[in-house]
């Protein structure tokens, strides 16, 4: 039986409604008891948000464990990285980043931060843009939670919150979530499992099939979401399998 790491958007979700077939889907891998990561870049929600999020659209309830995001792989990281020190961070973001990252040890300042850490927020403004730079200027590490410029109705993401503090300080971020295979071993640490018997299902060639491509997991491509038919012919790597949809996986 094998792992599977599921993204949302795209795969079980349009915005707030249901991809047809994706609670079929859903349901089928939860009643097989396949050991499930339900993936995405998101920063913003916790595993209770999207929880509920999913199930409020019809999609059988996922345990909240089985939710894994770019602000707890962020956290993650850090905490591997600062050790057992009480590092300091600048954060650009909203509630859930920050509980992750209260949750890793950090300190929330605006104060001489170690880090400045940037996630998605609908409250971003020309301060949180000055003083991020500084900090970065004058050394503390860029992180960001995922390199995504913005969502399905166009609403900035956080690549794009990055790309003033990345021309006024000179320096670019560190990007955690996808494509970056750090996510993906982030995630298969969090379910316990090896890429060897781990398949990723995604929307997107340039974010989930190329970070599972690039950590060694077997690749699912739905054409629900972002990437068609005719674009797959664009990239010079391959998914291993192409579906329709969802609800039309049957290699699981």
């Amino acid at each position: 039986m094998k792992n599977i790491i599921c993204d949302i958007d795209g795969v079980l979700m349009h915005d707030n409604k249901l991809v047809p077939g994706s609670d079929k889907f859903i349901g089928r891998i939860l009643q097989q008891g396949n050991p499930l990561v339900v993936l995405t870049n998101n920063p913003a929600q916790t595993g209770k948000d999207l929880q509920n999020r999913l199930a409020a659209a019809g999609i059988p309830e996922i345990p909240e464990q089985c939710f894994y995001t770019s602000a707890m792989a962020t956290a993650n990281f850090l905490k591997q990285q600062n050790g057992d020190n009480n590092a300091k961070a600048y954060v650009i973001g909203e509630g859930a980043l920050i509980h992750e990252l209260y949750n890793a040890g950090f300190t929330i300042t605006d104060i001489n931060p170690d880090f400045v850490i940037v996630g998605e927020t609908r409250t971003y403004h020309w301060d949180m843009i000055r003083k991020a730079a500084a900090f970065i200027a004058k050394g503390a590490r860029f992180i960001a939670t995922n390199p995504d410029t913005h969502g399905p109705s166009y609403s900035p993401g956080c690549g794009a919150l990055c790309a003033p503090i990345e021309v006024i300080s000179g320096r670019k971020p560190f990007y955690v979530g996808k494509p970056s295979p750090l996510i993906i071993r982030s995630a298969l640490n969090h379910m316990g499992a090896h890429s060897e018997n781990t398949v990723i299902i995604g929307d997107n060639m340039r974010t989930d099939i190329l970070a599972g491509f690039q950590s060694g997991l077997e690749t699912i491509l739905v054409l629900t979401g972002v990437t068609r038919r005719e674009d797959i012919e664009l990239e010079p790597f391959r998914p291993n399998h192409v579906f329709d949809s969802a609800i039309d996986i049957d290699v699981v």
